[in-house]
């Protein structure tokens, strides 16, 4: 029988797209040059992703997994600060090898916004998965807000880190750790707001029950006998 003829390796969609968005940038990859890289039909690639972004999104998701592969079993034993900087760090790293292509895209969602909100959409999710791995589980429909304060705070070390050619990235590391603390600040006092709006509500609440029992007390006290009021009291 006749050996079979070897064929080259179908290259991954989501790499092919890395490739080309690096060479050309993010604005002039289309997912029919995706398809004809990966020598898909459109047909064949519809079936995998519905858009640019539905490719981002796999990207994102494979960062994702490589983090929560890579976080180191005695990683709940420092302080929640510390967990979430060495968590987003490793999330850095394992962006290294696409570096390019993430710079391209970073600037192209830059400066368009519905670029940024559908990037921003798949941001969130990585980042609560990034908390997760951190050991600060969002909790209830308030947690996705501690997301896209995470996703803001990688944002602009992100910005840093595209310009660091540190191999031990201190620049980003600096401007994380600077992110981080002011994030920290910055929702203490939101919480310092919204237990003083809280008391606020409670005093302004427990007045107006107050006034209306003095309310019923002057009625009360207006009435005769009969349970009739007081003709000279209107």
């Amino acid at each position: 029988m006749a050996a079979r003829k070897k064929t080259a390796k179908t290259p991954d969609p989501v790499d092919a797209f890395l490739e080309l968005v690096a060479e050309r940038g993010f604005d002039d990859v289309t997912i029919a040059d995706v398809a004809q890289k990966c020598g898909l039909k459109l047909t064949e690639m519809r079936a995998l992703y519905s858009d640019p972004f539905a490719i981002l999104a796999a990207f994102s998701e494979r960062i994702d997994k490589a983090v929560l592969d890579a976080v180191p079993d005695d990683l709940m034993e420092d302080a929640p600060r510390e967990r979430i900087f060495d968590v987003l760090m490793m999330r850095f790293d394992a962006l290294l090898p696409y570096k390019e292509a993430v710079s391209e895209i970073y600037e192209a969602c830059r400066g368009n916004p519905l670029a940024l909100a559908a990037w921003n959409r798949i941001a969130v999710k990585s980042q609560y998965w990034m908390l997760v791995a951190a050991g600060l589980p969002p909790k209830g429909p308030g947690g996705m807000l501690e997301a896209q304060a995470l996703v803001v705070v990688f944002a602009r070390a992100m910005r840093v880190w595209l310009k660091d050619d540190d191999p031990g990235m201190a620049s980003t590391m600096a401007e994380l750790d600077r992110r981080l603390r002011e994030a920290v600040r910055l929702r203490r006092n939101a919480e310092g707001l919204m237990t003083g709006a809280r008391r606020a509500f409670d005093i302004v609440s427990a007045i107006a029950r107050g006034s209306g029992r003095r309310r019923r007390s002057r009625d009360d006290y207006d009435r005769d006998d009969y349970g009739e009021t007081d003709p000279g009291a209107a």
